[in-house]
């Protein structure tokens, strides 16, 4: 049995301090000691940074996946900008959602690309996947005297076509709620999943970058992690996911984890 780790953390884009984000290479490091010291990771690479662009992201998930077996024990995860790709074509409001790699102004990793790579996995490996970004354009509350800022990237930042909130609100219609949206439609419905998906936020909020006991972090990062040290370390991924839900509802973020993938699979202890 194989234990295999990818952690992904992006503060720093060539779009402005405006743009950058405080909490995302915590998030990487902090996720990157959990698994080292609690779940017998040793195997465990991270990409921050500027040295988190999308074809290394892409060969660091197909390192990742390559050779993988049935028994063996697959994370990735991932804290960075969120966006979307809005449709060119004028023919109706649609958009794919979007994980920002350092170069986004030139590269996007968009959801149909996790969606191809993940399609392939064997069956019996287990990947576990943690978004903890934005794909969505609605705002998060920002508190008086509170770091708390969205870690969504607005795609006229990079040249991309920004949506109206109307054709956002249109877009997102009959859309399922998770905030990578890998899956959820009928064309990929969750019994299909072979991964499972724990993201930050519904596809119609936003995941909050913010200053959380005398540091900075992804919200839903942080109380995943409490939430799993003060089960110690032993919790189902349906547990964990309803735990950080009450975690963040009681801190009043405006956002609400998803948890995708098969029941079986939800009821499996996290990272086994």
């Amino acid at each position: 049995m194989t234990k295999k780790a990818l952690c992904v953390g992006i503060n720093d884009y060539p779009f402005g301090e405006e743009n950058d984000l405080r909490g995302c290479v915590n998030d990487a490091n902090d996720w990157t000691g959990l698994l080292k010291n609690h779940f017998g990771f040793a195997d465990v690479k991270q990409l921050l940074n500027a040295d988190a662009t999308k074809a290394k992201i892409m060969t660091g998930i197909k390192d990742l996946l390559n050779g993988a077996k049935a028994g063996d024990i697959l994370v990735f995860t991932n804290a960075s900008h969120g966006t979307y790709l809005a449709d060119t074509d004028g023919d109706e409001d649609k958009y794919d959602e979007a994980i920002c790699p350092y170069d986004t102004d030139s590269n996007l990793l968009v959801d149909d690309e996790l969606r191809q790579l993940f399609a392939n996995i064997p069956d019996g490996v287990r990947l576990s996947v943690i978004s903890d970004s934005c794909h969505s354009g609605s705002v998060t509350r920002v508190m008086v005297n509170e770091y708390r800022r969205n870690r969504q990237l607005n795609p006229r930042v990079f040249g991309g076509k920004e949506l109206s909130p109307d054709q956002l609100r249109a877009a997102r219609k009959g859309a399922s709620g998770s905030g990578a949206k890998i899956v959820g439609t009928d064309k990929h419905p969750e019994s299909a999943m072979k991964e499972i998906l724990l993201s930050g936020c519904k596809s119609n909020q936003t995941s909050a970058d913010a200053y959380i006991n005398s540091d900075y972090h992804g919200a839903m990062s942080y109380h995943a992690i409490k939430a799993i040290t003060d089960a110690n370390y032993n919790l189902t991924y349906a547990d964990l996911h309803k735990s950080v839900v009450s975690l963040l509802e009681d801190e009043n973020y405006d956002q609400v984890p998803q948890l995708e993938g098969t029941d079986e699979f939800k009821n499996r202890r996290i990272f086994t």
